[in-house]
């Protein structure tokens, strides 16, 4: 299918993990990217454009910490210049960064999560929006911990439900202009964001070394269906519909994957 044909589609966090996999998902419906990472993330851009060039399509990459404007900002203006237009943005950036209680938190750790999940999304839009016109649109990857709080992760779902207010009144400011702004919230992915040690021994402090197998039996009790976690390409393919005509009076909302983690009643 070709739902994205034609379309320049930027996206943030692009070196790995979910970033990677919008990338390739936009780029088999026809869509050219703007990969955009740290550039400490020189490696991970660099395969991510050749698993966008094996489906057939075209990806640039750029340089850019999503905290600092006016990096976003240059990374926006050359893709445009080598693009001539902007169609879609995807706000992907962010972190899950490990914690303790909210009161055990510095304030290098609240800051670091707030400006990279929160003020990273605001700087992404500030400087894509004004390269899009109507029939522009605008994701944000949120998080189930965008809708409910979770012990341990103050700075992470702080931010993340900042994220929900920031994208519903983007979506009021830009519809007037034809741009539509939705989010996506994953549950737990396949990703290195947790696929890691850390999150593992934060799921089973009972165990001296827990690994992935062992993460998994905690994840998978808290989903309703029998899956520990979704894969990128399922949350993906929620970014590409409400990107595509298939969503076009879409805005304003979220799509949920999660295996029916914030559905399932304890």
């Amino acid at each position: 299918m070709n739902r994205m044909l034609d379309r320049v589609v930027l996206v943030t966090g692009a070196a790995q993990g979910m970033g990677r996999s919008h990338c390739v998902r936009l780029a088999e419906e026809g869509a050219t990217i703007v990969a955009v990472d740290l550039e400490s993330a020189a490696e991970g851009l660099a395969r991510t454009v050749e698993e966008v060039e094996w489906v057939g399509g075209t990806c640039v990459t750029g340089s850019a910490d999503v905290r600092d404007f006016d990096q976003m900002s240059a990374a926006v203006a050359d893709g445009v210049t080598r693009f001539g237009r902007l169609d879609a943005v995807v706000a992907n950036a962010g972190i899950y960064p490990a914690a303790g209680n909210s009161w055990e938190l510095d304030d290098s750790e609240w800051h670091r999560a707030l400006d990279i999940n929160l003020t990273g999304v605001w700087h992404t839009v500030k400087a894509a929006v004004p390269e899009m016109t109507a029939g522009g649109t605008v994701v944000i990857v949120g998080s189930t911990n965008a809708v409910k709080g979770s012990a341990g992760t103050a700075h992470y779902c702080a931010g993340k439900h900042g994220v929900v207010g920031l994208a519903q009144t983007l979506a009021n400011e830009l519809g007037p202009q034809g741009i539509r702004v939705n989010m996506v919230h994953p549950g737990s992915v396949g990703t290195p964001m947790i696929l890691n040690d850390s999150v593992y021994a934060k799921l089973r402090p009972d165990l001296d070394s827990p690994d992935e197998d062992d993460a998994a039996e905690v994840l998978a009790s808290r989903t309703l269906l029998d899956v520990a976690w979704v894969g990128p390409r399922d949350v993906s393919n929620a970014v590409l519909f409400l990107l595509s005509d298939d969503a076009r009076y879409v805005t304003g909302t979220s799509i949920v994957v999660d295996a029916g983690l914030l559905a399932k009643v304890a």
